[in-house]
C-alpha cells in the first residue's frame, strides 16, 4: 500500500531517483535498475531496493522487461525536481560564479528550498533560460534534445562541431565535470578533432585555444553539432 506522504514528499534519495530516471529517458535510454545504478554510483541491489519501493508507493510501473516508467504524478515530480536543480545550477554558475563541480553539488541542496515564487523570480532573473549549463533542457521550457545532435565519439579527426550537451550521467563525477569546466569543454564551444586513437580509446580535441584528450566513454556521453 502506498504511503501518502512518502507519495507527496518524497526523500531527497527518492528524488534524486527520479530526476535519474528522467534524465535517462530524455537522453533515450531505458530506465532498467542495473543502469539506474552506474549512473547513481550505487550497488544495484541499492538500486533495485529503491525501485521496488517507488514501485510500492505509485511513482515508477514496471513492464514485462523490468523497464522503469513513470507513473503520472512521478512524472511530475520528477519534472519539478529536474526544472529546480537545473535552474539552480544555472543561477549557481552565472550568478555566484561557482565551477561547474561545485555548482552540480550545491545545487542538490538548494533546489529543496526553491519554492514556486523563488523559482518565478529566478527565471525572470536569469532571463528566462531553457538550459541548465550542461545543456539539459529545462522542463516547462519546450526545450528538447535536437536528434540531429550526434555522439562526441562518432567523429574522426579534422572534423569540426559546436558542443551543445553534457549528459546528466557525467555531471555525477566531480572530477570530470570540473576537467570539461576548465578546459573550456562547453556548450555553444566550436571544437575540432585534432587526432582520435581508437586502439588507445583517446580522442583529442582542439577547443581553439588548446588540446583536450577525453575517453572515447565519455566522448560518448557528449553531444555536438557538426558544422
Amino acid at each position: 500500500m502506498a504511503n501518502p506522504a512518502a507519495v507527496d514528499h518524497p526523500t531527497e534519495t527518492i528524488d534524486d531517483y527520479l530526476q535519474t530516471i528522467y534524465s535517462l529517458e530524455t537522453e533515450g535510454e531505458k530506465p532498467i535498475s542495473a543502469r539506474l545504478a552506474r549512473w547513481m554510483n550505487v550497488t544495484p541491489p541499492t538500486a533495485w531496493a529503491t525501485v521496488q519501493r517507488m514501485q510500492r508507493d505509485g511513482l515508477v510501473e514496471l513492464d514485462e522487461k523490468k523497464v522503469i516508467h513513470l507513473t503520472a504524478h512521478g512524472r511530475d515530480l520528477a519534472m519539478n525536481i529536474a526544472r529546480r536543480h537545473r535552474l539552480a545550477e544555472r543561477f549557481l554558475t552565472d550568478v555566484l560564479k561557482l565551477g561547474w563541480a561545485e555548482a552540480h553539488r550545491q545545487a542538490h541542496e538548494f533546489e529543496h528550498g526553491i519554492t514556486p515564487l523563488i523559482e518565478e523570480r529566478l527565471f525572470a532573473l536569469l532571463d528566462n533560460p531553457t538550459t541548465c549549463p550542461h545543456g539539459s533542457p529545462i522542463p516547462g521550457t519546450g526545450a528538447e534534445l535536437d536528434p540531429a545532435w550526434v555522439n562526441l565519439d562518432t567523429l574522426e579527426a579534422e572534423d569540426r562541431a559546436i558542443m551543445k550537451f553534457i549528459s546528466e550521467e557525467l555531471e555525477e563525477d566531480s572530477e570530470l565535470l570540473g576537467y570539461l569546466d576548465r578546459h573550456n569543454l562547453r556548450p555553444g564551444r566550436e571544437i575540432r578533432i585534432a587526432e582520435k586513437v581508437t586502439s588507445t580509446g583517446l580522442i583529442s580535441i582542439d577547443n581553439g585555444t588548446e588540446t583536450v584528450s577525453l575517453g572515447l566513454a565519455v566522448a560518448a556521453r557528449i553531444r555536438v553539432l557538426r558544422v
